[in-house]
């Protein structure tokens, strides 16, 4: 029997490489998609691998169309594509709108938005001729909450995820695809030194009821139960995985 293939966008770190690791223990072969960091690749090819899956790694920018055909073709060298973990994502400086460069916030809606249209674009494409596959998009928290005064421009990209993952699981659904998104919460990564501010993790544990951030683990059981025939009935859902957030 075949494994299954699956694409993780934004793989080298955080909650993508813990989801890399994760899908290979359970059985998956993995593409690692990373935009710039090639020694963090590399190290999660390495985990990847020594956890007995098959992997590659492609540079790719998930906001050009080239680069996004070029991944699916470089991955169809591991089998069919039966899964795609979009989980990409950039947020731009924190603070308050009236501060936001244009830059920043353009570069956030092709990073999470865009990216995740070509890329989801693509992967239906490729697995609505065989009837089969699922595409887990990684949302935020940050949809519902609005984010005010650190990124609501990231926050309105990721209110369009849980958008896209409702619309593209009710056109998807009669093919087989399932399409579903996890929504994590406050989780103990690099992205917070990324946006300005490492100790925000510890401004906001107050604010949580499990009084903890969460783990790119704990983000990364929950993308890969949506990949699994366990969750075969679950589709056009956005998994909140927030402490109670």
């Amino acid at each position: 029997m075949s494994r299954p293939v699956t694409v993780v966008t934004g793989g080298s770190r955080g909650i993508g490489a813990a989801t890399c690791v994760r899908l290979a223990a359970d059985g998956h072969d993995l593409v690692v998609a990373y935009a710039r960091d090639d020694a963090a690749a590399e190290r999660t090819a390495t985990a990847v691998r020594e956890a007995g899956a098959r992997c590659v790694t492609v540079r790719v920018d998930v906001s050009d169309e080239g680069d996004v055909e070029g991944l699916f073709d470089t991955a169809e060298r591991l089998g069919p594509v039966t899964g795609l973990v979009n989980n990409a994502g950039v947020t731009g400086r924190l603070g308050r709108l009236v501060d936001a460069d244009t830059a920043d916030l353009r570069r956030v809606m092709e990073v999470n938005l865009l990216g995740t249209l070509l890329c989801s674009r693509r992967a239906a494409r490729d697995m609505v001729p065989r009837g089969v596959g699922a595409i887990v998009n990684v949302s935020s928290g940050a949809a519902t909450l609005g984010s005010p005064g650190e990124y609501v421009h990231y926050a309105a990209s990721k209110a369009a995820i849980d958008t896209l993952t409702m619309g593209l699981s009710k056109e998807l659904g009669p093919d087989g695809i399932r399409v579903n998104g996890v929504a994590p919460g406050l989780v103990e990564t690099e992205m917070h030194a990324a946006m300005g501010e490492p100790d925000r993790p510890a401004r906001l544990i107050p604010t949580i009821p499990l009084r903890r951030a969460g783990t790119a683990e704990e983000i990364a059981a929950a993308i890969a139960w949506l990949l699994s025939p366990e969750a075969s009935y679950a589709t056009g859902t956005v998994l909140r995985v927030a402490g109670g957030r």
